[in-house]
């Protein structure tokens, strides 16, 4: 039971809906309970059965028992020996947990047994078990009275003394306690309208019992953002508290908590000036200057966490405490950060961050890209951005030092500093010309619109950007997207520049004198202009001709009706233009063209449909018809022939599926014929053997690939009308570059009443190694409409990359001798992997996984296995029993496959062929070396 129990927490641990649909919480949690007070149970599985509790107390506690839980696990603590500190560390996170998750009056009892813990004193005798428990204390004090504010304010006096006599980690977390609970009762004080003095020095001196009832109002007000960070957002909404000038007893508690800061570690540190910040914020009378001895020491630190605290110490008092010499060494002091060589690059954008959003003494604007005053562009000038920068740092500091260069006066076209950043636009530009990675062309264009967000009066740089990029389109026209994307942007946050339309307009000129290839690109930019009204579309209307002319004396395929496709796209686009009387002839003739002399059956149908709308209806009627969103005209004014171009349209658009509708399992593949062991001539040594086996793979005619053998299902659960599908076209796509492209495959019909197909993928690969496949389903129904969803990933693992080796039986073993003495001897990679196997589940485990791969006798001492991997590795096994383990002794000629045979003997070793063989694989103990 109690193994049975532990096995089911780490269940709900793992899954806690699905394991709660399966049971209650209530009998669970009693089941837990149980075996927390059974005295029977080990310290060790009492603190595993805890786990459910502390993660997941919402869940088990939710239903009005928290109270009656929180006393039974009051009671297991109270009769839990001194001695099992960990029980009794992990009794009260689990209590603490559960009472903050509710509202149970048994609060009151636990919060006095915490007070109780924190002040025994049981490991002054050196008792470390005690100091770990009390510790444990402090944090469930803090978490309590983080998420129930004003839970311990009249302990104040208390907790003040316990501060002092605390060590070690006790004193930080006494230290945290104490300054979150005088911040806590400061803020309830400057609530009322008619605190004062009086009322904060009762505060500091109060030490009384809690009232739990009290606590709930404490808890509503909690819920806002002053409480938790008052100095956030503008000063003037931080509530204060008049205490007049006499505030001598705050002014001393402050100070000696900033004397024991030193003793804490930096995050914790972080914390605690986080909440003084915040309580001097809110008694006006204690000056910011305490903070004045801590200056130094946080402006020269290394740590985050400090510096964010002293950019909040910046932000809430100013100059009240930082002067102008304070604050032109701390934004020295970030500006050197922002590209200290030993920072990591997350580091870095921080601080340029802090840069950006520096709070200064007398801010001139509340812009959210303001820069502060003082820096200049002679201290900006560390940051001035390279090629060898990653992709964020130069996106980064190219920002900041376009902000300080816009500083520089209306004379952007002379400034140095113009001109230097459109270099760096310029460096980016030839590197991205000579072929650069996607993260860098990315970083290009990045970088290209914030040039032109920050520069746009600099219009010789504009212009010449704006040559220059078509030009590169030129050269590389798989940058489309890129341009477009760009112009969108561009067009988007600047709608009164006309930049983007330039930049079109280029790109239109370049497409059409370019020669005639890269059609799909050219088509995608041509699109995208004819959806500008300002842009004259003649030369894309001449550039369709020739295109259609082309394509149309080409071969039928494929490709044929994707540029076909891509055609009619842009005539759509042009079928809305603004300007469509003046292009009313060139396209019609274009589409005519493609009416009569298209190769391909769907796009002639397509054609027709748009010639029959364009000669037929009105400009407003085609954008009805045409327009997503545009303007709507109204059914009764439209013609029949608008009707019926409607349900055309539909029944040759392609229409995505919302939910699943079919699915890929793996399916065994037929049975093949034995090979006669006998057949073929044995060769007459090891070497000769070796030859002829590596001669084929110089045969032209030899094809190294495998077949997957799947089937084609409906998901279980049946969506309305997709029970009979058509024409069902399979379509996988790789994800890397490790197997060759692969061919559709087609299925005519697919019935759920029906026994499923079984199809075959031939995987022709590049390089050995697993990988995913996209599949894709394109297929009809039987109202006529054609749709597309895509399938669940197809994963090729590494077990099926596993064939026998290409040779016939006779020769396998010699070959085997051969390779294996090659690789042993520096050709190759050898490792050695061993488990625990008993006898009979090692026979199963060689008739199950290496039956077909076999080179040598089961029977004998030493099992040979050869497994080849297209198109040309080798794994190669010996099996080896010993008197403690099982040897698999492994040698293979190309080292990347060795991490996943690793793993894939681990698996099949580990699958509780009999309870000795539990995972008991030893990590490989790999000595390869080449």
């Amino acid at each position: 039971m109690e193994s049975d129990l532990v096995q089911r927490s780490s269940l709900f641990c793992s899954r806690p809906s699905s394991f709660l649909c399966e049971t209650s919480a209530d009998l669970f949690l009693s089941e837990l309970l149980n075996e927390l007070r059974d005295d029977r149970v080990s310290p060790a599985v009492k603190v595993l059965l805890l786990t459910p509790l502390i993660e997941h107390p919402s869940l088990l506690c939710g239903c009005g028992g928290e109270g009656e839980t929180s006393l039974e696990l009051m009671s297991v603590f109270s009769q839990c020996p001194p001695k099992w500190f960990q029980l009794r560390s992990q009794l009260l996170v689990a209590l603490t947990s559960v009472l903050v998750c509710s509202s149970s009056r048994a609060s009151q009892d636990f919060v006095e047994l915490l007070l109780g813990v924190v002040q025994d004193p049981g490991d002054l005798s050196g008792d470390q078990g005690v100091y770990c428990v009390r510790v444990t204390a402090w944090e469930c004090l803090r978490e309590l009275e983080s998420c129930c504010p004003g839970l311990l304010t009249q302990h104040l006096e208390l907790l003040a003394g316990l501060r002092q006599r605390e060590s070690g980690r006790g004193h930080q977390g006494a230290v945290l306690l104490f300054a979150l609970t005088l911040r806590n009762a400061v803020y309830h004080l400057t609530q009322d309208p008619h605190a004062g003095a009086e009322n904060l020095r009762a505060l500091l001196g109060a030490n009384t019992s809690v009232a739990w009832e009290a606590d709930q109002d404490l808890r509503t007000c909690s819920g806002s953002d002053a409480l938790h960070s008052v100095v956030r957002g503008p000063m003037g909404s931080v509530p204060t508290l008049q205490t007049g000038p006499d505030c001598k007893e705050l002014r001393g508690v402050v100070s000696s908590l900033l004397e024991e800061s030193y003793l804490l570690t930096p995050l914790s540190q972080a914390a605690l000036l986080h909440r003084l910040t915040e309580l001097v914020a809110m008694v006006t009378a204690v000056s910011p200057a305490l903070f004045r001895a801590q200056l130094l020491r946080l402006m020269g630190t290394f740590e985050v966490s400090l510096l964010h605290s002293t950019l909040l110490l910046k932000a809430a008092f100013t100059d009240s405490l930082f002067s102008a010499e304070d604050e032109l060494f701390f934004l020295r002091r970030l500006l050197v950060l922002s590209q200290h060589p030993l920072l990591s690059s997350a580091h870095k954008l921080f601080y340029i961050h802090c840069v950006l959003r520096f709070p200064e003494n007398r801010p001139i604007s509340f812009s959210d890209d303001g820069l502060p005053v003082l820096l200049t562009p002679q201290l900006a000038s560390v940051l001035v951005p390279t090629v060898f920068n990653d992709g964020s740092t130069l996106l980064h500091r190219l920002h900041l030092l376009s902000l300080v260069h816009l500083e520089e006066g209306e004379d952007s076209e002379e400034s140095q500093g113009v001109a230097f950043l459109y270099q760096l636009l310029t460096a980016l530009l030839h590197m991205v010309e000579s072929g650069a990675t996607t993260d860098l062309t990315v970083t290009f264009f990045r970088a290209c619109f914030l040039f032109l967000l920050h520069f746009l009066s600099v219009e010789r740089c504009l212009a010449n950007l704006m040559q220059r990029l078509a030009q590169l389109y030129l050269r590389h026209a798989h940058l489309a997207q890129h341009l477009i994307n760009l112009v969108d942007r561009v067009q988007d946050r600047l709608p009164e520049s006309d930049w983007g339309i330039g930049l079109l307009t280029a790109l239109q000129e370049v497409i059409v004198q370019a020669p005639p290839t890269q059609f799909s690109s050219h088509l995608k930019v041509l699109s995208r202009v004819a959806e500008e009204e300002v842009i004259p579309q003649q030369k894309t209307l001449h550039f369709l001709f020739n295109v259609v002319r082309s394509a149309s004396s080409s071969a039928c395929g494929r490709d044929n009706w994707r540029l076909g496709n891509e055609v009619l796209v842009v005539c759509r686009r042009l079928l809305v233009h603004g300007h469509l009387d003046r292009l009313l002839v060139p396209l019609g003739d274009i589409l005519h063209h493609m009416t009569c002399h298209y190769g391909d059956t769907d796009i002639r149908d397509h054609a027709r449909l748009y010639h029959a709308l364009l000669t037929t209806l009105s400009r407003d009627k085609l954008a009805g018809v045409l327009t997503e969103g545009g303007t709507h005209v109204k059914k009764q004014t439209l013609c029949c022939l608008m009707a019926e171009s409607e349900g055309l349209t539909r029944a040759l658009t392609v229409h995505q599926v919302e939910g699943p509708v079919l699915r890929l399992t793996a399916a065994t593949p037929p049975p093949q014929e034995s090979e006669d062991q006998s057949e073929g001539e044995v060769a007459a040594d090891v070497l000769t053997a070796l030859q002829t086996y590596r001669a084929q793979f110089s045969d032209p005619s030899f094809s190294s690939s495998f077949p997957l053998t799947f089937r084609l299902l409906h998901v279980a659960t049946p969506t309305p009308g997709f029970d009979r599908l058509y024409s069902v076209r399979l379509h996988f796509r790789l994800t890397d570059r490790h197997y060759e492209s692969l061919s559709d495959v087609s299925v005519p019909c697919l019935f759920r009443e029906r026994p499923p197909p079984t199809l075959t993928l031939t995987l022709k690969p590049r390089h050995a190694l697993p990988t995913t496949l996209y599949v894709s389903a394109l297929f009809s129904t039987e109202d006529g409409l054609t749709w597309l969803r895509p399938l669940p990933d197809l994963h090729i693992t590494f077990r099926q990359t596993l064939l026998p080796v290409p040779v016939p039986p006779a020769l396998r073993l010699q070959v085997w001798e051969g390779l294996w003495e090659e690789f042993e001897g520096g050709g190759g990679m050898v490792s050695l992997f061993c488990c625990q196997l008993e006898e009979a589940c090692l026979q199963a485990l060689i008739q199950e996984h290496f039956l077909p791969f076999l080179v040598s006798e089961v029977s004998q001492q030493e099992v040979k296995v050869l497994h080849f991997l297209s198109p040309r590795s080798h794994v190669l096994l010996k099996l080896h029993p010993q008197e403690d383990a099982v040897h698999f002794h492994i040698a293979t000629d190309t080292a990347q496959l060795l991490p996943y045979v690793n793993a894939y003997l681990r698996t099949i070793t580990s699958r509780g062929h009999t309870p000795s063989s539990q995972d008991h694989a030893h990590s490989s103990q790999d000595h390869a070396h080449s």
